[in-house]
């Protein structure tokens, strides 16, 4: 199944979900672990029926839950194909039905609470370098290149964040944490980032991408997918 561009996700105007890297996030706030169970219960029917399953995290008032597609369908430019992690229209289908459950079992959504954090590394040879880190990072040689084109490292079972790697000439720092949020929490997070001593280096990609800096010059990207927001979630009220 095609891979849906970000216009194709914000115009499914998923009020409940966030699209964060790779996939679609949502958070339900729930009243106790009962309360959570009955409604993975649920959801599980709905997703042996779709023959599709979200990654399931519950927590202390929460349920956490991710949409992807692990065979979407890239068309390079030059018209090859290939088999990618990312959202497809199974994964909005799946969503609108989760969010129909959650309203039957009277949950709230707290898409500001979504997040995911990914690791970047600078390099010029990353087919050389990946195996490497394939081999620390997961144990899998099969996670290089995992739903991606590329060399990233990506472990099925999302023990540790994904690794990707860049095309620049190593700098000083080689790696940096990428931090994705929704749409609506990027100027508060920076606010919280300026307020606590740390600085924006370069905000020319912003709210898409902001990159910053703590007091010893350690770097960090503050990332959102603007391209998947239904509304300008971006502006101040």
């Amino acid at each position: 199944m095609d891979m849906l561009a970000g216009e194709q996700i914000a115009a499914a105007d998923l009020t409940d979900w966030r699209k964060l890297a790779q996939g679609l996030h949502a958070r339900y706030l729930v009243s106790d672990y009962s309360a959570a169970a009955r409604f993975v219960a649920a959801i599980a029917d709905s997703a042996e029926t779709a023959g599709h399953h979200p990654h399931t995290t519950v927590g202390d008032g929460y349920v956490d839950l991710k949409l992807v597609s692990t065979d979407a369908v890239y068309r390079d430019s030059e018209g090859a194909e290939h088999i990618v992690e990312w959202v497809t229209q199974k994964d909005v289908d799946l969503a609108r039905a989760i969010s129909a459950i959650a309203a039957d079992h009277a949950l709230r959504a707290e898409p500001s609470a979504v997040s995911q954090l990914e690791l970047g590394l600078d390099t010029v040879r990353s087919e050389t370098i990946a195996p490497v880190w394939a081999a620390l990072l997961t144990g899998r040689a099969d996670s290089q290149g995992r739903g991606t084109p590329g060399d990233e490292i990506r472990d099925a079972t999302e023990r540790v964040p994904h690794l990707w790697f860049g095309e620049d000439a190593p700098a000083q720092q080689r790696v940096h944490i990428e931090v994705y949020v929704a749409p609506e929490c990027v100027a508060d997070r920076l606010a919280m980032v300026q307020a606590a001593g740390g600085t924006i280096v370069d905000d020319a990609d912003a709210p898409g991408m902001t990159v910053v800096s703590d007091q010893d010059g350690n770097i960090g990207v503050l990332c959102a997918d603007i391209s998947a927001a239904a509304v300008d979630a971006t502006a101040t009220p």
